[in-house]
């Protein structure tokens, strides 16, 4: 279906009748929606495009999820897995229509494991709401996406999201043990293990995660999780040079490893100095927010460390270590509120993920600064300099189609960029529609042909979650 705009009528379903007779038999009447209003709720993610689905379904347990997938099988209809659509890609959006299939009813914690140190979930639960149930038990799951008070753990695993502290405990795929997922076919499978070692078969956890629900629909997931560290400890760097900032990053990263490793640049400062727990020096250009975890001793020991490594640094301006939790967390809710800040700026953005080795990072700050300076707009750097996954946001008005065009030829050549420099377009966001015509630029091939195979050999009619992550025009895959 056609991207559909707000408008006073809504184009009907094209679902006929029977098969929705058939949907309605499966989960109930109340767990199926064609209204106008829920079709338009479930229209849109984080990128702000719309696609309009032909209805949104509910399912509530595997063996619903397995008979829905079954019957579209059956007659070649489009289903979309979603969970909070908090994505960055249009991974959750119904590009040609069809059925989105809603997991918020998915929301239960199964189980916290204290022991073997195990947690297993639905794929509706909050990220967020995760964190604190297995804190409340002496127990820590590391992955932290900013939209993670509101973002699913079913989403995380779809798209392998990461976040600051990535640097040092890795991303969601480090923490997936296992799966259970629904095929297109309706087939259920169970992948992985509940114990730290197991290569017994294909790894097909991994190729599950990530994949952004184009092989199968998630329905449980279990999770590794660690032992809570008893102590941490924030501190603010701040420069008046911001090339000498994110050079600091490689060079501190080879003495020691912090929980986080965050960069701002001297726009975004200025975007959220309001909300920072203490003004700025005058001439701030860049910030890095470093956190270290562990027990006290070693935290004593890291913070003096650091302490006496960055004393000195060219550009350093200042160094504050957070005297309190509260002032830790109000540093961190300012470094959160970074996203939604950036529309102060112009009223759309193209917001990209892209990652380079981390000695690498000078230069792709100056590719932005370049393409800023060449066509007159404003891009802002920040992210996770710990692992070089830096986010790029180019600020535009899309209603002017001058600076449209400008932002998506910037948008053309920063990829070129990172790519020339060992990097990836895409870190942790996933492909979905807004990077497909762009992945053949970084992957060859024969990689792109076996890609295409899998999905095939998993989804042969292409009913989930058509058009995503392979380019258009990619016949193979439609």
């Amino acid at each position: 279906m056609a991207r559909h705009k707000h408008q006073d009528t809504f184009p009907p379903t094209s679902i006929d009748q029977e098969l929705l007779k058939n949907l309605r038999a499966i989960v109930g009447a109340k767990h199926l929606s064609t209204t106008p209003e829920d079709r338009l709720c479930y229209s849109y993610d984080g990128t702000g495009q719309e696609f309009l689905p032909d209805a949104v379904i509910f399912p509530g347990s595997t063996e619903e999820v397995s008979r829905i997938m079954a019957l579209a099988n059956q007659v070649g209809l489009p289903v979309v897995p979603r969970g909070a659509g908090s994505g960055m890609t249009g991974g959750s959006l119904a590009v040609q229509g069809g059925l989105i299939l809603a997991m918020s009813r998915f929301n239960k914690i199964i189980e916290i494991d204290r022991e073997n140190q195990i947690g297993v979930v639905e794929p509706g639960v909050i990220t967020g709401e995760f964190q604190d149930r297995v804190q409340a038990e002496g127990l820590f799951y590391p992955p932290d996406p900013a939209s993670r008070q509101f973002c699913s753990i079913g989403g995380n695993v779809a798209e392998c999201a990461g976040g600051p502290r990535a640097v040092k405990y890795g991303v969601t795929r480090d923490y997936v043990l296992g799966l259970e997922a629904v095929l297109p076919s309706g087939a259920v499978v169970k992948t992985g293990v509940r114990t730290a070692k197991g290569v017994a078969g294909y790894d097909l956890t991994r190729l599950l995660v990530g994949s952004e629900g184009t092989l199968a629909v998630i329905t449980r997931i279990t999770l590794k999780l660690l032992a809570l560290p008893t102590a941490t400890t924030t501190f603010q760097l701040i420069f008046d040079d911001l090339h000498q900032a994110v050079t600091l990053v490689s060079r501190l990263l080879n003495r020691m490893t912090p929980a986080t490793l965050e960069y701002l640049d001297h726009t975004v400062l200025n975007l959220v100095k309001s909300d920072l727990p203490g003004p700025l020096p005058a001439g701030a250009t860049a910030m890095l927010i470093i956190e270290l975890d562990g027990d006290p001793e070693s935290v004593a020991l890291q913070s003096r460390n650091l302490k006496s490594f960055v004393q000195g640094h060219e550009g350093l301006s200042a160094i504050h270590e957070a005297a309190t939790p509260a002032e830790a967390e109000t540093l961190w809710a300012a470094r959160r509120a970074i996203s939604p800040a950036t529309f102060r700026l112009k009223p759309h953005k193209i917001s990209e993920d892209v990652v380079v080795p981390r000695n690498r990072i000078p230069q792709l700050v100056a590719t932005t600064e370049a393409l800023a300076d060449r066509f007159g707009l404003t891009i802002l750097t920040f992210g996770h300099a710990g692992d070089g996954n830096i986010h790029v946001n180019i600020m535009l008005d899309r209603n002017d189609p001058v600076e449209q065009g400008k932002a998506h030829e910037a948008r053309g050549l920063l990829f070129e960029a990172v790519i020339a420099l060992g990097g990836t377009i895409t870190g942790e966001h996933g492909v979905g529609i807004t990077k497909a015509d762009f992945l053949d630029n970084e992957i060859d091939r024969s990689t792109m042909a076996l890609m295409r195979a899998i999905k095939h050999t998993f989804d042969p009619n292409n009913i989930l979650n058509p058009g995503k992550i392979f380019p258009v025009g990619d016949r193979s895959v439609r």
